[in-house]
């Protein structure tokens, strides 16, 4: 076996753990989504959103109805959504979305992983004006008709679209998100995944050996079991 045997196994663990990470994640979005407007999907549509998401990565479905079932019950941890700044080595700004039931414990742990990778944490405000947060719909290009359908998801709030041969993705303004989701679910629209994400509004160049340092801080913030997401300009 030897050292293609350790690559593959690399590789693997490592999809293992992105898997387990997003599995993580969306089962905290639907104990939000729950917490905030009930455990059924057809009266919450960020339930809705959470449940296709969750599909979106495969999770399996009786994860996603534990979840629910989890969330709907009153010993289940109430989780608060915080957005922490900063800056990655090298001046990268950076965006860390976290779900707590401890915030404490949460800002202690962005704060020391920012110290020990090169960066430093910022205060509120301080990296957020670089980014716009927008409406992000992904679609298997195979099963969304853009010669058919362009004209609609303009009207419908998108504000631009881009394909290639592996997806689809559709942006629109954070103020037409909702009615974006109306208009797919109008039309049986199944989006791989629909997310409010921090688009930076401009992308900073740095050398490979740069980019290594930056990521290896940002790496380290998505590792924290609080963080949801962590976005950056690096380009």
């Amino acid at each position: 076996m030897g050292r293609v045997f350790e690559k593959r196994k690399h590789k693997m663990f490592a999809r293992f753990d992105r898997m387990a990470k997003g599995f993580t994640r969306i089962g905290k979005d639907i104990a939000i989504a729950v917490k905030l407007g009930g455990a059924n999907p057809d009266n919450n549509p960020r339930l809705r959103m959470a449940i296709q998401n969750a599909k979106g990565i495969n999770m399996p479905k009786d994860r996603v109805d534990n979840a629910i079932k989890r969330a709907s019950s009153k010993e289940e941890k109430d989780f608060e959504e915080i957005i922490y700044e900063g800056y990655a080595p090298h001046g990268v700004p950076v965006i860390v979305e976290c779900a707590t039931d401890n915030p404490t414990r949460t800002v202690a742990n962005i704060r020391l992983r920012f110290s020990k990778n090169g960066g430093s944490m910022g205060n509120s405000g301080s990296v957020s004006f670089m980014f716009e947060r927008k409406g992000v719909f992904k679609f298997d290009p195979t099963k969304l008709n853009l010669d058919e359908l362009e004209l609609d998801l303009i009207d419908a709030g998108a504000e631009d679209i881009q394909k290639d041969e592996t997806e689809t993705i559709v942006y629109t303004k954070f103020t037409e998100f909702g009615h974006m989701q109306k208009f797919l679910e109008s039309k049986n629209l199944i989006p791989k995944s629909s997310e409010l994400q921090y688009i930076p509004n401009s992308t900073k160049e740095l050398n490979e050996a740069e980019q290594d340092e930056v990521m290896e801080c940002v790496t380290a913030l998505e590792e924290d079991e609080d963080v949801q997401t962590v976005y950056h300009n690096l380009a």
